[in-house]
């Protein structure tokens, strides 16, 4: 079954105070770790602005721009074909192709989709995988500011304890967070 990817990159990255997308982790971006996850036969949607990339991606903008992870949804859905799809931060420097297939394994015939959770059991939205059509049921009529935690909450989904010998839910919103995945990896 074809499976999607959107990879949400469109923040302003305020907290690192640099554009997280292209941070550099063991000589990487921060994106294209996240992309080198994905096998090459799926479909990637990237909601930012175009950046260069090792692999083929779409790039597509939220409306409005900077109208948050729920507008940056609504945007990659219109564009994806596939029946099922991950959805993903863009900073992700542990995200592994092997995370990725216990989200999928998780999300079960029964069920809308699977959501990450971290050592804490906070729930990790991007990093989750969905029936693509339940994600578009459940978009809001105005999709600009709208909460991600919210519209999810209507979709049936089970959490999902990832394994791996770094937290592939990891993601580096801060200077700290950032050095600290430079220094793991």
């Amino acid at each position: 079954m074809p499976i999607g990817a959107l990879v949400l990159a469109g923040g302003a990255s305020r907290r690192l105070g640099e554009d997280k997308t292209v941070a550099l982790i063991d000589g990487v971006p921060l994106l294209d770790r996240v992309l080198g996850a994905l096998g090459d036969d799926v479909e990637v949607i990237v909601v930012g602005p175009p950046r260069r990339t090792a692999r083929p991606v779409r790039f597509v903008l939220e409306q409005p721009p900077g109208g948050g992870p729920v507008a940056a949804l609504a945007a990659g859905l219109a564009e994806l074909a596939t029946d099922r799809c991950f959805l993903l931060a863009a900073d992700l420097p542990f995200l592994t192709a092997e995370a990725l297939a216990q989200l999928a394994r998780a999300g079960g015939p029964h069920m809308d989709g699977a959501v990450a959770v971290d050592s804490s059991g906070r729930e990790q939205p991007l990093l989750s995988y969905w029936v693509t059509g339940a994600l578009r049921a459940a978009l809001p009529p105005v999709p600009a500011g709208a909460r991600l935690r919210e519209m999810l909450s209507r979709l049936s989904y089970v959490t999902v304890r990832l394994a791996g010998d770094r937290p592939p839910e990891y993601d580096c919103d801060t200077p700290e967070a950032l050095e600290r995945a430079r220094t793991w990896a």
